[in-house]
């Protein structure tokens, strides 16, 4: 069971089920929805996803996703994909213990901020894993 929730405390959620697509994601929308270079991101199961403390806020980020945050501190929590409806994705940073899921690639790169050197191993595709 991976435990999180927002900054301020207001959102607690908890997830359970099996890991996978653990990502920096470096996309314009992850970019520009929550001010960072690139965003940390895992999937499990949609069925594996539950609030237990407060109300997240939900906003249409693109005609085929939705991501939740907290209304009072603005952390964003999940990104839903309307084509993947049997998962969705819990942004790594907001777990209490963020190292329990490292990223094990980077995805978009091909929108990667010229300034960000990554320096690490990890594989790199231009768009997501399917289109390389």
């Amino acid at each position: 069971m991976l435990c999180g929730g927002c900054f301020c405390g207001a959102i607690r959620y908890q997830a359970s089920g099996q890991v996978f697509n653990a990502t920096n994601c470096h996309c314009d929308i992850c970019r520009r929805t929550t001010g960072a270079p690139c965003v940390a991101w895992f999937s499990i199961p949609a069925a594996g996803y539950r609030v237990v403390r407060g109300a997240p806020a939900r906003f249409r980020s693109s005609d085929h996703a939705t991501r939740t945050f907290c209304p009072i501190c603005g952390t964003q929590l999940t990104f839903s994909d309307d084509g993947a409806q049997a998962e969705i994705d819990i942004s790594t940073c907001s777990l209490d213990d963020p190292a329990a899921v490292p990223p094990l690639d980077h995805t978009f790169t091909g929108s990667q901020l010229p300034w960000l050197n990554l320096a690490d191993p990890l594989p790199r595709y231009m768009r997501n894993r399917s289109a390389g």
